[in-house]
């Protein structure tokens, strides 16, 4: 396996999007120091009915593959648009995105899509590249929507979970690379009448700035030079969260909160990040691995 470590990786389909994620990740690796690899790839087989696979002709192939060149043309392109000297590979293989991109993910520093490709279909504003490599990564990664508020604060919904402090520190690391302002943001959820029905009380004030206080307790000792703004607000956190992505340049989520189901690899708050916000959203996955 190719060793990633210090790549951010982005995956591009010639779609507007994915070009606005080489943009985002160019940007990225030019303020970090870091290489980047723009790939492709397409799947190998024509599927059929029944899980049937079917091998390409070999004159379709070919169309393919002119096509993916000029893709990653594309794409190298817009890298070096953002800075010229930047380390840049292009890569193109015959291999279902995801379980590439998936691959990649075992070592890559970072990966970053675009919201939704070529692939979608009309009316969903997360295609299904993005939405499998989101919640099966193994690093973090970056869904491209609309281009950066440049000086907007860095944003992570924070609610004491394990997640929500793997991407607090993330967070950290991001604002005080970008040198703005840190808002973590707690929101007081009301409780469903299913919910009040087995006894859920809803959140006082005092309980939303504990867990706030309690989740920052020593990252700030860390990180001296971050500004932080704390906000506790009663609401749904989706709604709250989405409406920081208007003023945000990143948001930053773990994969599930104390809300998720087990089994659920993305929760609701972050599937409605990964859908709607107006910003960059970082993806963060368990176990903190630094981006």
């Amino acid at each position: 396996m190719t060793d990633l470590t210090d790549t951010i990786v982005v995956g591009i389909d010639g779609s507007e999007q994915a070009l606005n994620a080489v943009d985002w990740a160019a940007a990225e690796v030019s303020s970090r120091n870091l290489a980047l690899r723009v790939v492709t790839s397409t799947e190998p087989y024509v599927r059929g009915f029944y899980g049937q696979q079917f091998p390409y002709l070999p004159d379709v192939f070919e169309q393919i593959d002119q096509l993916a060149r000029v893709q990653l043309r594309d794409g190298l392109n817009r890298a070096r648009a953002v800075d010229p000297d930047m380390p840049v590979h292009t890569e193109y293989l015959r291999e279902p995105p995801i379980s590439l991109l998936l691959r990649m993910s075992k070592t890559a520093r970072l990966i970053a899509l675009g919201a939704s490709g070529r692939g979608g279909f009309s009316g969903m504003l997360l295609g299904s590249t993005a939405t499998a490599v989101a919640a099966h990564a193994s690093c973090p990664v970056a869904i491209v929507r609309d281009p950066n508020v440049p000086n907007g604060p860095v944003v992570v919904g924070v609610d004491g979970s394990e997640t929500s402090t793997a991407a607090l520190g993330s967070a950290f690391d991001e604002a005080s690379r970008r040198k703005v302002r840190l808002v973590a943001v707690h929101v007081g959820e009301t409780p469903s009448i299913r919910e009040l029905g087995v006894g859920r009380a809803h959140q006082q004030p005092g309980d939303m700035e504990r867990i706030l206080a309690e989740s920052l307790a020593g990252w700030r000792e860390r990180y001296p030079e971050v500004d932080v703004e704390r906000v506790a607000v009663d609401g749904q956190p989706p709604s709250v969260l989405l409406d920081w992505s208007d003023r945000a340049q990143l948001v930053v989520v773990g994969t599930r909160g104390r809300g998720g189901f087990r089994g659920m690899l993305l929760g609701s708050t972050s599937q409605a990040l990964l859908h709607h916000a107006r910003c960059p959203v970082l993806v963060i996955h368990g176990h903190r691995r630094t981006t």
